[in-house]
């Protein structure tokens, strides 16, 4: 067999067995899902819809292997922006019922839907009028029948030779869980934005960091007005230590209308245009440069920067005021966190200078 650094291997005829076994159960899994994903019915709209209005929390539950299910979808809801809490249902009968108020709906979880310690707890949730959807194997077990709303995921035999440990089903309700919480998320509009709002920290949370985290601002800038000579920019403007290539030029009421970087002086002297330094920038100047607002997310002008080429990038705010400046040893500073793959990174390193309107 090849490993995967496509060496080849010699393995023994035991590990032979333990893959080939390894690789029915995941089969026997994905079968279970393709079912499920067949056999989805109107049950899962009336539980987006009765969610999607929703006052309070999703308040979660389950015993055993669906507990921890449970708990798993549980922080999918809660990140993709659906207020939610996890409940032990033995918990809840000892207390936890305090947490749960008018307004709120349960999400309970068993594949048998004869759990003792949910069943118990459903009276109560009806004196608190409580909505009641159940995720479990069919619609005419106790929990099913005592539930507003039911999600069926099937009868399903469980994996593994002796086919006793919850994996097929439980496979099948986090796959549940998962559909729930993002078709959810999708109703409500929640976005990328709302999701960093969510994910500070980190890899996923540096994806997501808006343009305004990363650009450089104050005096990393270099800022002039376009009826300035080329020489008076590049002698009045010049920046000690770390500073952005580019220059950003504006209006006499401040808005930007060009940029000029350090290769088109470079290309000036190339093409021995030398007259043009006590000339108005305004006349080599890349008019009307494009541009970021700086609540737009990383990827996306990573993304920008990349197919245009550029290695500066212009930040402005409505008014086209220049308030930072996106520079691509930034960003590449960055990537090392996962912000771009290899081939995009490529890209970055071999873009050029920004001479495109």
């Amino acid at each position: 067999m090849t490993d995967n650094s496509g060496v080849r291997k010699v393995i023994s005829w035991t590990e032979v067995e333990q893959l080939r076994e390894a690789r029915r159960i995941i089969r026997q899994e994905a079968e279970v899902l393709s079912l499920l994903a067949e056999n989805l019915d109107s049950g899962f709209c009336e539980a987006i819809r009765l969610l999607s209005k929703l006052r309070g929390q999703v308040i979660v539950t389950g015993v055993g292997k669906a507990g921890l299910i449970g708990q798993k979808i549980t922080a999918t809801l809660a990140s993709t922006g659906t207020s939610t809490r996890f409940i032990h249902p033995t918990e809840a009968l000892h207390g936890d019922l305090g947490c749960i108020c008018s307004g709120d709906a349960v999400l309970a979880l068993s594949n048998s839907g004869e759990s003792d310690e949910l069943l118990r707890l459903i009276p109560a949730l009806r004196r608190l009028e409580i909505p009641v959807i159940s995720v479990t194997r069919d619609h005419t077990n106790s929990l099913a029948r005592s539930s507003d709303i039911v999600i069926c995921i099937g009868r399903h035999r469980e994996a593994g030779e002796l086919a006793l440990a919850p994996t097929c089903t439980t496979t099948a309700m986090l796959a549940t869980g998962d559909a729930l919480a993002l078709v959810l998320s999708q109703v409500r509009g929640f976005t990328a934005r709302d999701f960093a709002v969510f994910h500070p920290a980190g890899s996923l949370g540096r994806q997501l960091t808006p343009v305004r985290e990363v650009m450089r601002t104050g005096e990393q800038l270099r800022i002039a007005v376009e009826t300035e000579t080329v020489r008076q920019v590049m002698i009045s403007h010049s920046r000690p230590g770390r500073r952005t290539g580019a220059v950003i030029l504006v209006s006499a009421a401040g808005t930007l209308t060009g940029l000029f970087t350090d290769s088109d002086l470079a290309r000036l002297f190339e093409n021995r245009r030398d007259e043009f330094l006590d000339e108005s920038i305004v006349h080599v100047m890349t008019v009307n440069p494009v541009t970021v607002n700086p609540d737009v997310l990383l990827p996306e002008a990573i993304h920008l920067m990349s197919s245009r080429k550029l290695s500066e990038l212009p930040v402005v705010n409505a008014d086209r005021v220049p308030v930072g400046m996106l520079d691509i040893t930034d960003v590449l500073q960055r990537l090392d966190s996962g912000e771009a793959g290899s081939h995009e990174r490529l890209k970055l390193l071999t873009a050029g200078e920004q001479n495109v309107a």
